[in-house]
C-alpha cells in the first residue's frame, strides 16, 4: 500500500467552476481529485468536445491534481443499444482525460435494472480496453445495500466492473437501518474504491454533508474490514460539513490528516 491514493472529489466545491475546485483542492493538500457535477452540469460527459477536455486537462495540470477519477451518467430510457453508444461515448471521454476510474451511480428505477445490468455487461470489455474501471457505489435502488452491491457485480460479471464503497450512503439510503459493519468483509474483495463519507441521522433524516469521523460511521472499522479483504484502490473524500469556503478548505485538510491517522493506526 506504499501508494495509496487518498483523493478528494469537487463536490465540496460544487458551486464553483471545476477548475476553481480543483485549485482548491490542490491548496488543501490533495494530489488526485474525481470530478463531479459544479452547479448541476458534469465536467465529463459523452458528447464533450475535444477542446472541452483540452481544457479540463490543462486545469488539473495547471492545479497540480491527477483527475483520476470521473463521475458519470447512464442513459438507460432509450433502450440498451442507445445506453451502450452512449456509455462506450463517455468511456472514451474518460479515457482522453487520462482517469482511470469511472464511478457510476447506478439507478433508482426498477423497470430500467435489467437494461442496467445489460449495458454494464456489454461496456466492461470496452472499458477494459481503454484502461478505464467502472465503480459502482451504494446510491439506492439497484445499489441500496451490501447485498444489491453483490449481486451486481455477480450479474455483470466483468473485472471491469466492481463496487466502490460509500459507508456513508449505507447509512443514508437507509435512512439509519444499515450501518456498515462486519458486512464489509463479505464485499472488500470486490471493492475497487472507497468513497470517504460519514452520516449523521437527527430525528428519523440522514444527512451526509457532515465531515468524516464526526458521524456515524466507524471509519477504522472500515479501512480494517477493508484491507482484511485485500483492498488497495484509491479513495475519494467526497463531503466536509458545509460553510463558507475558508471553512472547506481547513475541513478538507483536516479529512486528509483524519485518514492519514486511520490508515497509519490500522496498517
Amino acid at each position: 500500500m506504499d501508494q495509496w491514493i487518498l483523493g478528494c472529489t469537487t463536490r465540496p466545491y460544487n458551486e464553483l467552476g471545476c477548475e476553481e475546485a480543483l485549485v482548491r483542492i490542490a491548496r488543501a493538500g490533495y494530489a488526485h481529485a474525481a470530478l463531479f457535477a459544479h452547479r448541476g452540469v458534469l465536467p465529463v460527459r459523452s458528447d464533450c468536445t475535444a477542446a472541452e477536455m483540452a481544457q479540463l486537462r490543462r486545469a488539473a495540470a495547471d492545479a497540480g491534481v491527477v483527475p483520476s477519477m470521473v463521475l458519470g451518467r447512464t442513459q438507460l430510457d432509450g433502450g440498451v443499444d442507445h445506453a451502450v453508444a452512449d456509455y462506450r461515448r463517455l468511456i472514451d471521454r474518460v479515457a482522453d482525460l487520462g482517469a482511470g476510474w469511472l464511478l457510476d451511480l447506478g439507478t433508482g428505477k426498477e423497470a430500467l435494472y435489467e437494461v442496467y445490468f445489460e449495458l454494464m455487461r456489454q461496456v466492461a470489455p470496452y472499458a477494459q480496453e481503454a484502461g478505464v474501471h467502472i465503480t459502482m457505489k451504494p446510491h439506492g435502488g439497484i445499489s441500496l445495500t451490501t447485498e444489491h452491491l453483490l449481486e451486481a457485480v455477480r450479474r455483470v460479471d466483468h473485472p471491469a466492473f466492481a463496487i466502490s464503497y460509500d459507508p456513508g450512503n449505507i447509512i443514508y439510503y437507509t435512512a439509519g437501518e444499515r450501518h456498515p459493519g462486519d458486512d464489509i468483509a463479505d464485499i472488500a474483495p470486490r471493492v475497487s474504491t472507497l468513497i470517504v463519507k460519514d452520516c449523521v441521522v437527527e430525528g428519523g433524516k440522514p444527512d451526509v454533508m457532515v465531515t468524516p469521523g464526526r458521524g456515524l460511521v466507524d471509519f477504522a472499522l472500515v479501512w480494517r474490514r477493508l484491507r482484511e479483504g485485500g483492498f488497495s484502490g484509491p479513495s475519494y473524500v467526497e463531503c466536509v460539513a458545509p460553510g463558507e469556503g475558508a471553512q472547506v478548505d481547513r475541513d478538507l485538510t483536516h479529512t486528509l490528516g483524519f485518514m492519514r491517522g486511520i490508515t497509519a493506526a490500522v496498517g
